[in-house]
């Protein structure tokens, strides 16, 4: 396959790449700049502007675009970023998709599609819940219109908490467990759903390949846990005691809402359709992706 990516600059980004190409796929990457290598096409979303031919002989299209959500509070303004980063760049792709008949559109999106859902399990036919992350994942699931009018297979990869040995989550949590800070957020009842990086880029790639993936899919370990059990399974990994805990409160006041809906919400968020399609998972226990990760 020749497949395209927005967002090829980042954890997943890059190693989706890597596999990819390792398996003898032909990748290029959309680039916010001028292409300046072979394998790279340049793009402007605000301006809805791709450079010619970029979508020439492409089969498939993988958009990871996005503004982090942490650090820093959620204010009005950050909203706005966090929602255009996502929505703008997927609505141009989609139109684009549409517009040159592409097969397949894998686009991001999070369990906090399912908003606090306590210890409820969730999977694919659940309804999108309460919130910000809520909104803005609903909104850029809504936003591949265009290319699931067109025909198109369209993927919304709901991801949960990467763990990887380098980037993302780990790198915050790593060094704070090591030094024996870790400690158990709120009550620690909320639920975490994960998924190693390792696995993160397998499930995209059978996203990709396989037909009768379409629509959601939560692309999460088959065995969420609590904030309790990962703070302890996190210490047991790095050999460290993890005996704090960070009041709700104090989260709270920090960084407002995106302390609460980041760190307090809880989604047990299990990967149904990824298990019906015939993906096995390389890491199916937490403490097999905690060994993987650190």
């Amino acid at each position: 396959m020749r497949v395209l990516i927005a967002g090829s600059g980042g954890l997943i980004g890059t190693a989706l790449a890597v596999r990819l190409r390792t398996s003898g796929h032909d990748v290029l990457r959309l680039v916010r700049r001028e292409a300046r290598a072979a394998d790279e096409r340049g793009w402007d979303p605000p301006s809805a502007r791709i450079d010619e031919g970029a979508f020439t002989g492409v089969d498939a299209v993988v958009n990871l675009c996005g503004a982090p959500l942490l650090p820093g509070r959620w204010s009005a303004m950050r909203k706005q970023v966090l929602l255009d980063s996502r929505v703008e760049p997927t609505e141009v792709l989609a139109e684009a998709v549409a517009e040159h008949g592409v097969g397949v559109l894998v686009n991001g999106s999070a369990v906090g599609y399912y908003g606090n859902a306590g210890s409820t399990v969730v999977d694919e036919t659940s309804p999108a819940g309460q919130g910000f992350l809520a909104e803005l994942c609903t909104a850029w699931e809504s936003a591949t219109a265009p290319a699931t009018a067109a025909g198109t297979r369209v993927v919304s990869v709901r991801t949960g908490l990467v763990l990887s040995r380098k980037g993302g989550l780990m790198d915050l949590l790593r060094p704070l467990f090591k030094l024996a800070l870790g400690a158990r957020l709120g009550d620690g009842r909320q639920f975490m759903s994960w998924i190693s990086l390792d696995d993160q880029v397998g499930a995209l790639v059978h996203a990709l390949t396989h037909d009768d993936l379409a629509g959601p899919v939560n692309l999460t370990g088959p065995a969420p846990v609590s904030n309790t059990e990962f703070t302890r399974a996190l210490g047991r990994a790095v050999h460290r005691p993890a005996p704090w805990w960070a009041p709700g409160i104090a989260l709270k006041l920090a960084l407002g809402q995106a302390a609460e809906e980041m760190a307090l919400f809880g989604q047990r968020a299990v990967p149904r359709e990824l298990e019906r399609a015939g993906y096995t998972f390389r890491h199916e226990t937490l403490e097999s992706a905690l060994a993987a990760a650190t």
